[in-house]
């Protein structure tokens, strides 16, 4: 009598990154008809409209929603809890702080350069600024957590890093009154103002980030073994660690930069990939990747519709979907059901 053979544990994986695939297909063909007057598939006739909005909206949506999801994935791995998101470790209130101060110091100095300079200038600067401020909030979280061996700690230092940097955004707004207006934009999640300069910035990161978590995919899957585990398997922590945080940041720095605080994406995307298959930690950042693109541009679509001509912030959506989605998990962990 022969032996069935044992599952892969990559089983499912192609047929949910096909699924994935094929949706963000259908989302962008809707991205690119939905518009300030409704639908329109006359595309030849809005060629120049289409290409010039609506195709780098579409685009930056996916890879906007890529980025968080892929960060989501790094920090629930890398710090062995299910409830770790990028915007509790304080990389999303680092990288709004980030914002800020260039939107602050670049008032006066902008209107200096020419106008082709200007937006070059301004640009590079919100993204670098980002990026330092996610990794100074991630790693100040860090500290004060005595770092990721506790992570209920971790997550608690997360909160009151993310409480003191928000707070410094905010007196940064109001000592800076003419950056109240983008302030508020960026709290609110915004992907309205992303154009093809914003999608090279978006994809050259994710091709940046993405092979290097894959690459340290195997330390992410011995570390849920614990620490001492992955130590005793070769595996340098500190290594490790160094790098996958500062990916973790430069992915959510980059996403929070363009597209403002843009909740719950980070979160939801790789529980929805659990909750759909088992596999490893390369195939579960890549499908998180996926994942959250998905959740992203599928909300993008939903607020440019559901009130035209007005648009409703893209945020505010996923917050009220990815709350609802975390209420569900939490009744049904509560009355016995458990979740992945």
């Amino acid at each position: 009598m022969t032996s069935r053979p044992a599952s892969s544990p990559h089983t499912g994986a192609r047929p949910l990154a096909l699924g994935l695939g094929a949706a963000a297909l259908v989302l962008a063909a809707c991205g690119l008809a939905a518009g300030s007057d409704g639908w329109s598939w006359a595309w030849r006739d809005e060629w120049d409209l289409v290409a010039a909005v609506r195709a780098p909206r579409t685009l930056g949506a996916l890879l906007v929603g890529a980025l968080l999801g892929l960060a989501g994935a790094i920090a629930q791995g890398l710090f062995r809890n299910p409830l770790a998101d990028p915007f509790l470790l304080g990389s999303a209130a680092g990288a709004g702080l980030g914002v800020m101060v260039v939107l602050a110091a670049a008032t006066g100095l902008v209107a200096t350069l020419p106008a082709s300079l200007a937006a070059g200038v301004l640009q590079a600067g919100i993204v670098g600024g980002a990026f330092a401020g996610a990794l100074f909030g991630v790693g100040l979280a860090l500290a004060l957590a005595g770092g990721a061996g506790r992570p209920l700690v971790l997550l608690l230092a997360g909160v009151v890093v993310g409480v003191l940097l928000g707070a410094l955004a905010d007196l940064l707004a109001l000592l800076a009154p003419a950056t109240l207006r983008a302030r508020q934009a960026f709290l609110l999640g915004t992907t309205a103002f992303l154009g093809w300069d914003g999608v090279a910035w978006l994809a050259a990161v994710g091709a940046l980030v993405l092979p290097l978590a894959v690459r340290f995919a195997r330390a992410l899957d011995a570390l849920v073994l614990g620490e001492a585990s992955a130590a005793s398997l070769g595996v340098p922590l500190a290594r490790v660690r160094l790098l996958l945080v500062a990916a973790m940041a430069l992915a959510t720095g980059t996403a929070v930069a363009h597209a403002g605080l843009v909740a719950f994406v980070g979160l939801v995307a790789p529980h929805l990939v659990r909750r759909a298959v088992t596999v490893t930690h390369a195939a579960l950042l890549a499908l998180s990747a996926l994942a959250g693109g998905v959740l992203l541009l599928a909300a993008d679509v939903a607020a440019r519709s559901v009130r035209v001509p007005q648009e409703l912030p893209v945020g505010l959506l996923t917050a009220v979907f990815g709350g609802a989605y975390l209420l569900v998990l939490l009744r049904r962990r509560h009355g016995g059901g458990g979740a992945r």
